[in-house]
């Protein structure tokens, strides 16, 4: 059986982290997703805006994913890879280059992202939605006063 690991935060579930799932997993028999816990985030200097408890919960119900674990710590993955007997470590060619000192202990492969789509991107529109909400709700506001 051919064990296949990937990381990432998954907040913010979308088609690019579907994809990028489904891939890996066509690449073994068996997909285990460890996924950044809260905390973890934290010291990265990130917020998830979907709980560790919620976002392992969704991916759990993905049929391409075997096995969730919690991200705690950067330098787990030799650990991980050990542990759960990875043949093949899968990671989004953002992070290219960045986990080869892994090709000592299993293979290494860096698959290509999804364009126009990464959770960065929808936080950024919404932040933009709200600002143009923000400006509406102000300029609603100020006519109401101006006719009292």
């Amino acid at each position: 059986m051919k064990k296949v690991l990937t990381y990432g935060t998954f907040d913010l579930l979308h088609k690019g982290h579907v994809l990028l799932l489904q891939r890996a997993r066509a690449l073994g028999d068996h997909l285990t997703v460890a996924v950044s816990t809260d905390q973890f985030n934290a010291l990265k200097g990130k917020k998830s805006y979907t709980s560790w408890e919620d976002r392992k919960l969704i991916l759990e119900a993905l049929s391409c994913v075997d096995e969730v674990i919690p991200e705690n710590e950067w330098e787990q993955k030799i650990k991980d890879v050990k542990e759960y007997d990875i043949d093949l470590f899968v990671m989004g060619d953002d992070w290219e280059g960045k986990f080869d000192f892994l090709k000592d202990y299993c293979q290494v492969y860096y698959l290509p992202r999804t364009a126009g789509i990464s959770t960065t991107k929808i936080k950024q529109d919404l932040k933009e939605i709200k600002a143009e909400v923000d400006k509406l709700s102000q300029k609603i506001e100020e006519e109401i006063n101006q006719e009292n």
